[in-house]
């Protein structure tokens, strides 16, 4: 069995650093906020998967981009995989409940189970997770922040883009 290389690359942005990971299958890791000692392992470089990810989201940043096409290879279990593949189906600039995810993989009861899912998104930004609020319109928790799921989801709001 050989031994996965996982590249890392930093970038700044709107909404402050992006820390993203790829290995030779794709893009396997976009995060914000991280705190020295809960960075995944990664060697400092660049690869065609991150490039191709530097470029999209810059594209996104500056309003010119509303879908993404670099390959993903996110790491996680099927049920978090099914989620993370059902949150790529949510259109840019609008958003859903955790309970019409839920509803959307053929299960209302598994509200909790897609939250959690949800928050363990490898991907943000690319993989939608922002775009998830709470049943009663409110935004909720997110691995980068409140502040920056606002800014996201006001940057991808329709009468700003396009």
């Amino acid at each position: 069995m050989t031994t996965q290389v996982f590249i890392h690359s930093e970038i700044e942005s709107p909404v402050g650093p992006l820390h993203l990971y790829a290995n030779e299958d794709g893009l396997t890791g976009l995060y914000m906020n991280i705190q020295k000692g809960d960075q995944p392992a990664g060697v400092d470089g660049t690869n065609p998967f991150i490039d191709e990810a530097i470029q999209e989201l810059n594209e996104y940043f500056a309003g010119g981009r509303r879908d993404f096409t670099v390959k993903l290879a996110p790491i996680g279990t099927k049920f978090q995989q099914s989620v993370w593949t059902e949150l790529m189906n949510i259109p840019f600039g609008k958003t859903i409940s955790y309970g019409e995810l839920a509803k959307r993989l053929g299960d209302p009861l598994l509200t909790r189970a897609v939250g959690t899912a949800n928050g363990s998104n490898p991907i943000s930004i690319i993989i939608p997770c922002h775009r998830v609020i709470g049943a009663n319109g409110h935004l909720t928790g997110y691995g980068g922040g409140i502040e920056r799921k606002r800014w996201l989801l006001d940057h991808e709001a329709e009468d700003q883009l396009f």
